[in-house]
């Protein structure tokens, strides 16, 4: 099956937009799942969605998302509001500025995705590609998925415009919070001949980065202690499972690209469309709505009942 994109919309520098196609840069988890059944009967154990009040189970197209803005007090937030949060009002990753990779501390980089051109938007995504390379730059943008908005960086990855999730600085730990050796190796009565010896030891070590070369370990030899254990007699038992599915979105178009070049040099301004939408006020949904918080009443009888019968019966 062909891979669907997160959403399709514009990538953006000065008065250029480009329309693309967000796609996921990593594969699925390949971590083995467990799942946690009762040691007494292997029966699977549930994580249900119940009502506080009722004790009945709540589908989920009933359930909506709410703010605490005091104590037991809820604001109720509906997809229109996430989406007039949105400080473009679309989908747009909107670059801001141009930097020297090197400038960034590996730590802010989160999550990779790949920008796939959208129709007839092969020449103003290869203009921004090589001119990336060239000068060896990175595009810093915000970007807006599902319901949170993210610092971003555009990158050239051989053919592609890759965009690499990051984190905000107040989402790092600074290394000052923590007590850490300071101050010159002879302190801690490191002597020059050991720093040599350490020196020659990484040299020695050294090579080319080769990702293929590395693989998860632990899994192959956790699957194979599965493999062993379902061959034991008395070991499997047999369970029901549930699945669930995926979203997608929309696209634009580009042209003129020299004028365009040039008025954003000569100018030096923003994509109008993202900053009109950037300085409008947020305006209040009809949709809002305010909750408070149901004092927890004791579960249905029919639970309560089931729950005494159980006591009984242990």
């Amino acid at each position: 099956m062909a891979a669907r994109p997160i959403w399709s919309g514009t990538l953006s520098f000065g008065l250029l937009n480009i329309p693309v196609n967000l796609m996921s840069g990593e594969r699925a988890s390949s971590d083995i799942h467990f799942r946690m059944l009762d040691g007494r009967n292997n029966a699977p154990v549930k994580y249900e969605r119940v009502n506080a009040e009722t004790g009945e189970d709540v589908p989920y197209k009933e359930i909506v998302k709410a703010f605490e803005y005091e104590k037991g007090n809820y604001v109720v937030i509906e997809d229109a509001d996430i989406r007039e949060a949105s400080p473009h009002g679309k989908e747009t990753v909107e670059v801001e500025a141009f930097v020297d990779e090197r400038q960034i501390d590996p730590r802010y980089f989160e999550k990779p995705y790949v920008l796939v051109p959208g129709k007839k938007a092969e020449k103003g995504y290869v203009l921004l590609r090589e001119t990336l390379r060239r000068l060896g730059k990175v595009g810093i943008a915000k970007v807006v998925i599902r319901t949170r908005e993210y610092l971003c960086a555009v990158r050239p990855q051989g053919a592609a415009l890759v965009l690499l999730l990051m984190r905000f600085p107040h989402e790092l730990v600074d290394v000052d919070e923590y007590v850490l050796p300071e101050g010159k190796p002879a302190d801690y009565r490191i002597s020059g001949k050991e720093l040599e010896m350490a020196e020659e030891l990484i040299s020695a070590m050294a090579a080319e980065f080769a990702p293929q070369e590395y693989k998860d370990e632990f899994q192959q030899r956790l699957r194979k202690v599965i493999d062993r254990r379902i061959h034991e007699k008395g070991a499997t038992t047999r369970i029901a499972d549930r699945g669930e599915a995926a979203e997608e979105g929309a696209a634009t178009n580009v042209v003129d690209f020299m004028s365009l070049l040039k008025k954003s040099l000569e100018t030096n301004k923003r994509t109008p469309a993202a900053k009109s939408a950037r300085a409008a006020p947020a305006k209040a949904t009809k949709s809002t709505k305010v909750a408070k918080a149901a004092p927890r009443k004791a579960p249905a009888r029919k639970k309560a009942a089931a729950k005494t019968a159980t006591r009984r019966a242990s």
